[in-house]
């Protein structure tokens, strides 16, 4: 029942924020803060309990439209544990952030965040085809009116494009799963037992695989589709960003994991030289672009575009090896871009500006703040020791194993990116002081312990990576086996 829980207490707790009177909405911060924290403490059996084996694990299953057999079938494996574990530690991660920096209808902006955590959720527990496409397509609303609502001055474009891009997506693979759905004898939206009985002509599998591929591209964001990405994050309240970056971004990687290649491994080899080539493109064009940006928060939204085309790299060319380099880097981008969103924020709420000329030399009055900007960068840029180079080392040196190229060309996007984030470290912490900051203010406690939460797994991970791979290598060598023994029965 523990993933039910997950899934029913957010529920509760955003009806019970609503109900708060008006004239005492900030009770609602409580309350939610209480919500995300009982939360967390819920999903942390899931780590303990869960057995590095593969398989479904903590699984629930019931009956939901009987006639047309489509149930209420939840689970996790190695694909999905650490990303529910992600999910409830960063919602309480935005939430705490929030706490000064939203003063306008309270009580619905946290509601919100709560709704937006249970669908998230049910992404990455669903196991059934529509259930999935549900807690799709719900994870959507909350984070379009989070921007619309409470987002900067451009907030409605961005949350119009946001809503256009992710539901074009989606309306291909509404498609494509009702032809899953029909073709299966009987028909079933079970995602175990299509994988297990799938039968699919290899012509069908390509078109249908690129129908899921479009939805999970645009959310991943895959360059070209990743144009709503800068706008939705930079007008974006910060706790929508952490949210953003470090949640749903992984929604569209986890869906190449989970339902797209379980479900079309005849497709893979034939899309894979364009998925590769489209995520160098991206870890790269991002790079580039991310060192163009005047403003702060457009690069690190940039940079969200390069280090997700790693993720990419890895699922498609990297074996088993970058399948859980991929997976591991999930956790390490939600986790430091968050972080680096984080801390944009922590300075917004004071200047309201995000722009690199009206900061400069802050580091003589903000010092706490300036170790933990650095311990941002140097864990998004991948320095030894902390957890962004296990994952990107892991998926680059699965990556030359098969496709030196490419593996190459990636590196040159870690170069680029130590470029850009360093050179955004100089213009807002070092050279001349900017008078304009002479009342700047050093992070207060609540803020250091934020940001001490999310440097903590910075160096666990990097120090400690097998806590997380013992568990995830399991599940990627599955799913590699299984696509590997398909393609042999295939005769590809």
């Amino acid at each position: 029942m523990i993933l039910s829980l997950l899934l029913i207490i957010p529920l509760v707790g955003a009806v019970l924020a609503t109900l708060i009177p008006r004239d005492r909405e900030e009770l609602s911060k409580w309350l939610a803060l209480a919500v995300a924290l009982l939360n967390l403490l819920v999903s942390l059996p899931l780590y303990f309990g869960f057995q590095a084996a593969p398989g479904y694990q903590f699984e629930e299953f019931a009956a939901w439209i009987p006639s047309l057999n489509i149930n209420y079938h939840v689970g996790i494996d190695g694909l999905s544990l650490f990303l529910v574990l992600l999910t409830t530690f960063l919602s309480v991660i935005a939430i705490y952030s929030s706490w000064t920096a939203i003063t306008k209808q309270v009580k619905e902006y946290m509601a919100l965040l709560l709704v937006l955590e249970t669908a998230m959720l049910g992404v990455f527990v669903s196991l059934d085809l529509f259930l999935f496409y549900l807690f799709w397509e719900a994870s959507l609303i909350p984070m379009a009116l989070l921007i619309g609502q409470w987002g900067g001055e451009r907030r409605v474009y961005a949350s119009i494009k946001f809503i256009i891009y992710t539901m074009a997506g989606s309306a291909l693979m509404l498609v494509a799963a009702l032809v899953l759905y029909f073709y299966a004898e009987p028909n079933t939206s079970d995602l175990p037992t299509l994988v297990a009985n799938a039968n699919l002509p290899a012509n069908l599998q390509v078109w249908l695989f690129i129908a899921f591929a479009l939805a999970f591209a645009v959310k991943t964001p895959l360059f070209p589709l990743h144009t709503w990405l800068p706008a939705a994050h930079v007008e974006a309240p910060t706790a929508g960003s952490i949210i953003l970056a470090g949640v749903l971004l992984k929604m569209g990687t986890y869906g190449f994991l989970r339902f797209a290649i379980p479900l079309f491994p005849a497709a893979v080899p034939f899309w894979t030289p364009l998925m590769v080539g489209l995520a160098v493109i991206g870890i790269l064009y991002g790079a580039l672009v991310a060192l163009r940006q005047d403003d702060v928060k457009s690069l690190v939204a940039y940079s969200s575009v390069a280090h997700m085309g790693y993720i990419v790299l890895g699922i498609f060319s990297g074996g088993q090896q970058g399948l859980s380099g991929a997976v591991l880097q999930m956790i390490n981008h939600g986790l430091s871009t968050g972080m680096l969103f984080f801390m944009v924020g922590v300075l917004y709420e004071q200047r309201h500006t995000r722009l690199f000329k009206e900061y400069g030399g802050i580091w003589v009055k903000v010092p706490v703040f300036g170790v933990f900007f650095l311990l941002a960068v140097f864990s998004s840029v991948g320095l030894p020791g902390l957890n962004g180079f296990v994952g990107e080392f892991v998926i680059l040196l699965g990556t030359f194993r098969v496709n030196g190229v490419a593996a190459v060309l990636g590196t040159i996007g870690i170069v680029l990116a130590a470029w850009y984030l360093l050179v955004a470290v100089r213009k807002v912490m070092f050279g001349p002081f900017n008078p304009a900051n002479e009342q700047l203010k050093d992070m207060n406690g609540r803020e250091i312990v934020i940001a001490l939460a999310l440097t903590v797994f910075f160096f666990v991970i990097g120090f400690y990576p097998n806590l997380l791979f013992d568990k995830i290598n399991p599940a990627t060598a599955e799913l590699a086996d299984f696509v590997n023994s398909t393609l042999l029965v295939a005769g590809r």
